[in-house]
């Protein structure tokens, strides 16, 4: 299956031949999981989610600070 990843106005796309997490997919992306939401057509999704199919992810970065 493929997963495209926009993130920061780039788009990857990763293959994968069984069921994977968005928090897998983030790891092989070496992006810190309480980084970002994950995005999935307009919904948040949470990173424990597995994915299952083709599918389109849009991570939106999160801020934080004083």
């Amino acid at each position: 299956m493929e997963v495209g990843v926009t993130h920061e106005g780039e788009r990857s796309v990763m293959t994968f031949d069984e069921p994977v997490s968005i928090a897998t997919v983030l790891e092989k992306m070496e992006i810190p999981p309480s980084t970002v939401l994950t995005i999935v057509g307009e919904q948040i999704v949470p990173h424990t989610s597995t994915i299952t199919g083709d599918i389109e992810i849009e991570l939106i970065i999160v801020s934080s600070g004083g």
